[in-house]
């Protein structure tokens, strides 16, 4: 860890990556501070304290939501539409074949994603906009109002998404799980201050413990399953062309337990947020029976959580796992795994292996999901509501991936060193 921070401030190219990636986040921050608007702040805190929701929306947006700033709905319209995009690439034969074009067809399906995610997010701020009436300003225009909240907050999703693609393209790690990682570490404060203002008021500093603990070994959980990995031995068969011989060495396949890193998580929890977001605008019994059932503490929530976890898990390590054209690129150029014929029985057997890794992935991440939840109802101690698994395991997943791609330049900057 030290050689990471050490190698950031060091080399040259690492450190303006770096610094380009703060001035974003900062960028980031300060836009989460912008109401919009019109807005009452007192009727706004009223209008948050009728559940638990919001305040997991809130999570998500780092408190840009609890504001009503320009970037109240932070990147989650994106995340929609990526979810919505790779669903429909499995579908429409046209998404597919522009998916297998390689980097000009990824490209393309990125486009076409961001344009989805401005729809949704002018079609979710229209909502919103119903959705905050009562928390206007007294004596403002509602037409004004709607007006100016469809354009500030589908602006300000615009604004967020390419921010996160500035990161991307420029600076270090992937930008939209960065900006979700930066708006959950902001909330940690405030989760803090509300702990101890639990435990003066008589709260049981045993039941803060317990839960502190926990969180700390699932951390050491998430980081062990995260590296986790089973390695499938290839050897290859020495070939001959011409006066040089090639192959005849012995190497290894990693094939993680968990594929999809964080990603299984973030869509399923957009998922049961975005019904649930919609339900809040619409102000009558069945909606508000939606809220409650789809509320992060009850238990419907809880199971469609694991449901979908496992779902995703699944789907997500179906499109980025090809077992039948990893066996025909062993087999073209001439390995083998051990005791494995080459061709279709390879790719039956590497099947077999990642279908039983991604069930105990799986597992894990839904396990992990729903555990908080029941050490919440145990200790009594609401005070982290809103920063359960889900944000632990997307905290852990994006500081883990960022610290990896920070060790891959020093590599390659210390492979160049040598070439030079």
């Amino acid at each position: 860890m030290l050689n990471v921070i050490s190698g950031i401030f060091n080399i040259n190219d690492l450190r303006k990556k770096f610094l380009y990636t703060l001035g974003i986040i900062v960028l980031f921050r300060l836009g989460t501070h912008i109401p919009v608007a019109g807005i009452d702040p007192i009727k706004l805190n009223a209008l948050f304290g009728h559940g638990n929701l919001l305040g997991f929306l809130d999570l998500f947006t780092g408190g840009a939501l609890l504001k009503f700033s320009i970037f109240a709905m932070g990147i989650v319209p994106y995340i929609n539409a990526s979810i919505i995009m790779q669903l429909l690439t499995v579908v429409v034969p046209q998404l597919e074949e522009l998916q297998k074009e390689g980097d000009a067809g990824r490209k393309q399906i990125a486009k076409i994603t961001r344009y989805l995610a401005v729809v949704l997010a002018a079609f979710q701020s229209f909502g919103m906009s119903f959705w905050m009436r009562g928390a206007m300003v007294d004596g403002y225009s509602f037409p004004l109002f709607m007006l100016s909240t469809i354009i500030s907050l589908t602006a300000g999703t615009t604004l967020v998404i390419w921010f996160s693609e500035l990161i991307t393209e420029n600076g270090i790690g992937n930008g939209a799980s960065l900006l979700i990682f930066v708006g959950i570490v902001s909330r940690i404060p405030a989760y803090i201050v509300q702990t101890i203002t639990l435990v003066r008021g008589g709260a049981s500093i045993f039941g803060v413990l317990i839960l502190l603990l926990s969180f700390v070994a699932m951390i050491v959980a998430i980081v062990i399953v995260q590296e986790g990995q089973r390695r499938i031995q290839v050897q290859y068969a020495k070939r001959v062309v011409g006066r040089k011989i090639y192959g005849g060495q012995n190497t290894f396949i990693p094939i993680r337990i968990n594929q999809g890193g964080v990603i299984p998580i973030i869509f399923a929890s957009s998922v049961l947020l975005f019904p649930a977001t919609m339900a809040q605008f619409i102000p009558n019994g069945a909606a508000q029976h939606l809220i409650a059932w789809l509320s992060p503490s009850g238990p419907f929530y809880t199971f469609l959580l694991f449901a979908l976890i496992f779902f995703f898990t699944y789907f997500y390590t179906a499109i980025t796992f090809n077992p039948t054209e990893l066996a025909e690129n062993i087999k073209k150029y001439g390995g083998f795994i051990t005791g494995i014929r080459p061709g279709k029985p390879t790719a039956q057997y590497l099947e077999y292996v990642i279908s039983r890794l991604t069930l105990v992935g799986a597992l894990f991440l839904a396990i992990v999901a729903i555990v908080p939840t029941f050490i919440e109802s145990a200790t009594h101690i609401t005070s982290f509501q809103g920063l359960g698994s889900t944000a632990l395991l997307i905290m852990v997943g994006v500081a883990m991936d960022l610290v990896r791609q920070i060790e891959t330049h020093l590599v390659t900057r210390q492979y160049e060193g040598l070439l030079a």
